[in-house]
């Protein structure tokens, strides 16, 4: 009769013994850095936030650990031609490492042939995207406050009035003639409303002005009250929309979510190659997302992924491109670039765990000590040391508790003097 052992653990205590585990990882802004001078040796060479992470799980579970990179810089991702694994997840599939430290998502595939620890930090899939840059301001902008269309009823609505006051006036007889109380008789007027004094008292009125023009008429009074209430609403809501396009900063982006991105062939966008994100879009059945994929497949392999975060980043500054990229990094980035942003929410939910080869007995012990780190806040704190540090992060002067309004300069109202009339003696 022979003993069967399928739970590895049983066999030792890991939290008493002295145990050297392999781990591996990949050098990723703010997760994992590396020191580059000769004073740095073995795991002092590295540092950043996962760094931190293992540190603290190494101290609670009591084990010691080797920490370099994977051969490959790849996180890991499955040829679909011919079924192998790259990058860290191939590590461990070998049993070449013991665990495997860094940005790296827990996804179907890759949990399927190794083991992930619970998440030590959710995020999902977003678009960088760079700010886009104020438009010139145009000789006649501030007609912008009122849509084209808009001007062309404003001008027919005033030829039309000026020509029914006109035509009212001709044909009414009180307009060319008073009322004589010394003589007791109609003295006639010569007529005041002609053509050219109709146009004069409808654009007077739209100015807010007054005149010498006075309707006696009941018709030429009730045309000319309903053309002054027009002109009031007109003026005021002219007036209330041009001091929001005088104050805001309307800045136009071409696209605002993922949607936008797939329907529009004018900025290209990509990945990181051999990581989640990519598989995510290879293997999703969103119809939207699968034509993402299609594009990117059916580009240059060069102009469409990125072997690393960085060339992704410094392709969106450079160039009309969108860079697919997890959360957690989006949100370093444009916090310390301010010429960056977000566009869209997220296109999916995930987490980072530390993988662990099939059946390692490390895995549930990692697990407790992640969730007991989670609930005292050391992650949390963690966080807030790698991304939230004051000294490195940007602030949009949009965003700022001090912000103003901005005084109005010469571009803003420069425009306007050409409205003044230009005599010459």
């Amino acid at each position: 009769m022979r003993l069967n052992i399928t739970e590895p653990s049983l066999f030792f205590d890991t939290g008493s013994m002295n145990v050297t585990l392999v781990v591996i990882t990949i050098l990723e802004k703010p997760y994992v850095m590396m020191r580059y001078g000769k004073n740095y040796t073995g795991n002092n060479r590295f540092y950043g936030f996962c760094v931190d992470v293992l540190r603290l799980v190494a101290r609670d579970v009591g084990f010691d650990y080797i920490l370099d990179l994977v051969p490959d810089r790849k996180y890991g991702a499955k040829d679909p031609l011919t079924g192998q694994w790259n990058g860290m997840v191939e590590q461990l599939m070998k049993y070449k490492a013991d665990l495997a430290v860094g940005s790296m998502t827990i996804t179907y595939a890759r949990e399927s042939v190794i083991d992930f620890t619970k998440p030590f930090m959710n995020l999902g899939i977003s678009i960088l995207f760079k700010v886009p840059s104020t438009p010139s301001t145009k000789l006649f902008s501030f007609m912008n406050p009122l849509a084209f269309d808009v001007w062309l009823y404003v001008l027919t609505a005033y030829f039309c009035v000026s020509i029914t006051i006109h035509a009212m006036a001709k044909i009414s007889p009180k307009e060319r003639s008073n009322f004589n109380r010394s003589s007791k008789y109609f003295v006639k007027y010569l007529d005041k409303f002609t053509l050219r004094n109709s146009f004069w008292f409808a654009v007077g009125t739209l100015m807010q002005q007054s005149s010498n023009l006075k309707p006696r008429a009941i018709s030429v009074r009730i045309v000319s009250a309903i053309w002054w209430f027009f002109s009031l609403i007109i003026i005021a809501s002219y007036t209330a929309n041009l001091a929001a396009f005088l104050t805001v900063e309307r800045m136009t982006t071409p696209i605002e979510n993922a949607e936008d991105l797939s329907s529009q062939t004018e900025i290209s966008y990509g990945t990181l190659e051999s990581g989640s994100t990519m598989t995510f879009f290879r293997d999703s059945l969103i119809e939207t997302y699968r034509k993402m994929w299609r594009n990117m497949e059916n580009k240059k392999k060069h102009s469409t992924f990125t072997s690393t975060y960085e060339e992704g980043i410094k392709r969106v500054k450079e160039s009309n491109y969108a860079f697919l990229m997890e959360s957690t990094m989006l949100d370093y980035v444009v916090q310390r670039d301010c010429n960056l942003t977000q566009i869209g929410g997220l296109l999916d939910t995930k987490g980072y765990g530390i993988a662990t080869p099939k059946g390692s007995p490390w895995r549930d012990k990692i697990s407790l000590a992640i969730l007991e780190l989670q609930e005292k806040g050391d992650i949390q704190m963690l966080y807030d040391k790698w991304w939230k540090n004051v000294g490195e992060t940007c602030f949009p002067r949009s965003n700022t508790k001090q912000s103003k309004a901005n005084a109005l300069g010469f571009d803003n109202i420069g425009k306007y003097f050409i409205t003044l009339p230009y005599y010459r003696r």
